[in-house]
């Protein structure tokens, strides 16, 4: 198995700056095609364990959208063959100054692209 390919980093990249544009835009709906449509799909939060793509989607429209802007630190994608990553950062919230890492596992699926399969959110210090 070939790791870090670099063609294979690079489409990663782009679907999680995809990502990160859709958060800080708080874009529901192109977040909701970001994590893949499976009662399997999970995110754990920094206040919730969301088993599933339709929990997930629920937060995401029920959620707050205050203090979304951050700023990302140490992003570190590393994928292993040219179907699946991990793409793990570390953020501080612009506003409130609060920091916090987010590690994602993306798959990529034939007939759907890349896709968030795992996700999980926390903040330091809390």
């Amino acid at each position: 198995m070939e790791i870090d390919r670099p063609e294979v980093v690079q489409e990663v990249r782009d679907a999680f700056a995809g990502y990160e544009r859709a958060l800080m835009a708080n874009d529901v709906e192109t977040l909701g095609l970001l994590f893949r449509r499976d009662p399997r799909t999970l995110r754990y939060g920094a206040g919730e364990n969301l088993y599933g793509w339709d929990a997930i989607a629920g937060f995401r429209a029920g959620r707050a959208t205050t203090d979304l802007q951050r700023r990302l630190e140490n992003t570190v994608i590393t994928t292993y063959g040219t179907d699946f990553a991990t793409a793990n950062t570390e953020f501080v919230r612009v506003e409130s100054g609060k920091r916090g890492r987010q590690s994602q596992s993306w798959v990529r699926f034939p007939d759907e692209g890349w896709r968030i399969v795992a996700a999980h959110v926390s903040f330091l210090g809390q």
